[in-house]
């Protein structure tokens, strides 16, 4: 049941993010802020996590569960490190999650050179 619900939070999480690309002027990148905010905002109000439990990966995939990560970051260092943590827990909750989209995106880029070169010398 767990995958059914990932499907249809996760499905509706990018229907609206598609209909505000379809009828609205909003660009992509405000769309994908807003996201990120809604999901900080989820979480300050303590209404994300249960969406989390309900849908697992549908909720925590999309860029609502990215804004939730940092929002429970800066959660979890402010309680240990006090004003410092609003500064540090958010790179500390997303730090893996950065560093894959870093490591893959050049793992990518030097794919796509070593290609594009290839087909040059052919």
């Amino acid at each position: 049941m767990e995958y059914i619900y990932a499907f249809l939070i996760g499905g509706l999480l990018c229907l609206i993010g598609q209909v505000l690309i379809d009828f609205t002027k909003l660009t992509p990148a405000r769309i994908l802020v807003a996201y990120v905010v809604a999901g900080v905002a989820l979480g300050a109000l303590g209404l994300y996590e249960p969406l989390i439990d309900l849908a697992g990966a549908g909720a925590t995939v999309p860029l609502t569960g990215f804004g939730y990560n940092l929002s429970e970051g800066v959660k979890k260092a402010v309680a240990e490190d006090g004003l410092l943590g609003v500064f540090t827990g958010g790179f500390t909750a997303a730090a893996a999650g950065m560093s894959a989209a870093l490591l893959f995106g050049a793992m990518a880029s030097v794919a796509h050179f070593l290609l594009k070169r290839s087909k040059q010398n052919s």
